[in-house]
């Protein structure tokens, strides 16, 4: 996975961190979170608010 793959990423936090508040999550712990996903294999420097921002509404949406 790439940061691009913003869909993905967050079944994939939703798989490995079901009990988080995904809503008033921390971007320094989404990025950290996202980083140690096993698929995930981007460049950790790439991030950035909008991308993190884009995550944290697709889990939002994948939970709901």
């Amino acid at each position: 996975m790439k940061w691009a793959d913003v869909l993905e990423i967050a079944i994939a936090l939703e798989e490995a961190h079901p009990e988080a508040d995904n809503v008033n999550l921390r971007f320094t712990d989404l990025h950290a979170w996202v980083c140690a996903l096993p698929d995930f294999n981007d460049d950790p420097a790439k991030s950035n608010e909008k991308i993190l921002e884009a995550i944290q509404m697709a889990w939002i949406d994948e939970r709901d």
